[in-house]
């Protein structure tokens, strides 16, 4: 059974927590990456689909590569970053739907229906990608997600062989607080939210 946590840890994952155009020169290393995506694959997708395929740029040489398929203010952000990722997609999960979920034949839904597969995968990418930043920041990282790039540009350099798809970038490190804005608004409960 769930129980609430901490005040602190919330002001930490969520009442805290910015987005980053920035960060500390402290570096990112796998052993991060690898505490991260153990959390993150924790969180709930449809029928257990993991549809999100990650791609870690730790080296230099895979952020200037990953800089040069965004565009405007988003490539020296992601060149100057400790780390950055790529959040992608895998439209073809259903491959994997025998071993993720047992309990029923659940590849069999998504057989001859790429559409619905695309729309599964975007959905359930995109819960993932929210799961990774969620984690990040849990274990005291912070994040910078962007939609600025060439979206084909990346599949050509980074999916190259697979039919996986780039769903949003991000940034990762630890964030310097010089380099983020002040806080937009946020709507009041009344203003989106219907009780029936």
């Amino acid at each position: 059974m769930a129980k609430p946590i901490s005040a602190a840890a919330l002001d930490t994952i969520f009442r805290n927590a910015r987005t980053y155009n920035g960060y500390q020169d402290k570096p990112v290393t796998e052993e991060h990456i690898r505490k991260i995506y153990e959390l993150l694959k924790m969180g709930p997708t449809s029928a257990n689909q993991h549809p999100g395929r990650f791609v870690w740029c730790l080296s230099q040489e895979a952020k200037d590569k990953l800089a040069d398929c965004a565009g405007g203010a988003n490539p020296p952000k992601i060149k100057a970053a400790p780390a950055a990722v790529i959040i992608g997609m895998d439209p073809d999960f259903h491959e994997h739907l025998p071993w993720l979920f047992p309990h029923a034949d659940a590849k069999s839904w998504f057989d001859g229906d790429p559409e619905n597969r695309m729309e599964h995968a975007f959905r359930n990418s995109s819960l993932q990608g929210a799961y990774f930043i969620i984690a990040a920041r849990a274990i005291g990282l912070d994040t910078g997600p962007m939609s600025g790039f060439d979206a084909a540009k990346v599949n050509a350099e980074f999916f190259a062989g697979t039919n996986y798809k780039v769903n949003f970038i991000s940034t990762l490190g630890y964030g310097d607080p010089e380099t983020i804005f002040d806080r937009s608004p946020r709507p009041a409960f009344e203003k989106f939210n219907v009780v029936l």
